[in-house]
């Protein structure tokens, strides 16, 4: 495929051719959406539900096509675009450029539904940028794990996953923010940052295949050298403690599918904070065994902290933060709170919803 400009925004008109499912399928989403009744657990400036959420006449598709399998993205992108119908319009975007930009210009043209076409990474992104917009934000999975997009019970197939959208409703929810930045899955502190670092140079050399993910676990375990000395203040209460990973979590269905603990947490709009207990290379090796078998008990390999806000102060400086497969270096300490403003996303519309979690991964 012919690679464009890094910042160009110029849309592509394409005019051719809750078990997971029902213990709490609201948990599974990342923060309170409205009850059955009607009402909200947003209070704080929860703008009217938004009119063009039933139009969906212009839809805007935004495409990241560094997300999973090149090879396969461009035909995905192009049945998608024909199940979303004549009002979609493509935009490209890279993590190099700015996404604010991209969503604005996207407005601007009229863009009645916005579409993250790729991982969970672009999802988060394009997910920072309509934070408090009326405007409704859904997720065509095309990335390497799409837990987001599974959490919100669609397919993995794009066609399939287009169409539901097309047919969906629009529903507020809160997401989680570390320092000013917004994230939907969670965000890490320790060992998974370097992971996420030694994943990107096998990338480089061998391709984004899961394969490749799990070998970048093994060879981080086993470089891994010293637990970190945190100090965690979390609703008033500060505790100190020492471990290879805090894993701060905001989807019901990434904990289930790694059989952890704070599912319910995430359904009562609260972080769950998952300290590990593991402090050497072979408590690495596992845990991880015991996270592959759905065997980690709450207390034996890891404390559960429940928390609307919390803080976390590194012993160092700087540290390496991940949040959606992203990282980056900040300063500590590093502050957690809820969005104030809601994100309005699109879930499957009822009779489409079952189709939709059967053929989840």
């Amino acid at each position: 495929m012919t690679a464009e400009p890094k910042d160009s925004v110029k849309p592509e008109n394409d005019t051719g051719p809750e078990s997971l499912v029902d213990r709490d399928a609201k948990s599974a989403l990342q923060s309170g959406l409205k009850d059955e009744k009607g009402d909200e657990k947003l209070t704080n400036g929860t703008p009217p539900e938004p009119s063009v959420a039933l139009r969906r006449q212009a839809v805007a598709l935004i495409a990241n096509p560094s997300s999973g399998g090149n090879a396969k993205d461009e035909e995905a992108i192009r049945r998608a675009m024909d199940a979303l119908g004549d009002g979609a319009s493509l935009y490209r975007w890279s993590p190099e450029s700015d996404i604010v930009a991209t969503v604005r210009k996207a407005l601007d043209d009229g863009a009645e539904m916005i579409v993250a076409a790729g991982g969970d990474g672009t999802a988060m992104a394009v997910a920072g940028a309509l934070v408090g917009q009326e405007v409704p934000m859904a997720v065509l999975p095309l990335g390497t794990f799409n837990f987001f997009a599974r959490g919100l019970r669609l397919s993995e197939d794009p066609e399939e996953a287009a169409r539901a959208i097309r047919e969906g409703n629009a529903h507020p929810i809160r997401v989680g923010e570390v320092n000013g930045q917004v994230f939907l899955n969670n965000a890490s502190l320790g060992i998974y940052p370097s992971i996420l670092k030694a994943r990107e140079d096998i990338y480089a050399r061998w391709g984004r295949r899961r394969i490749v993910a799990h070998w970048s676990v093994v060879k981080t375990f086993l470089r891994f050298q010293r637990p970190m000395r945190l100090k965690i203040t979390a609703d008033g209460e500060t505790r100190n403690r020492r471990t290879a990973l805090v894993f701060i979590a905001r989807s019901a269905y990434q904990l289930d599918f790694f059989g952890l603990d704070g599912a319910t947490v995430i359904s009562d709009d609260a972080f769950a904070v998952l300290v590990a207990k593991a402090q050497s290379r072979r408590d690495l090796f596992r845990l991880s065994a015991r996270l592959v078998r759905r065997k980690t008990k709450q207390g034996e390999d890891y404390e559960l902290i429940r928390a609307k806000s919390f803080e976390i102060e590194t012993a160092r400086g700087r540290g390496l933060l991940a949040f959606d497969g992203e990282k980056c270096r900040e300063e500590s300490p590093f502050r957690f709170k809820m969005s104030d403003a809601p994100l309005w996303i699109v879930l499957p519309a009822k009779d489409t919803e079952n189709e939709t979690q059967d053929t989840t991964a």
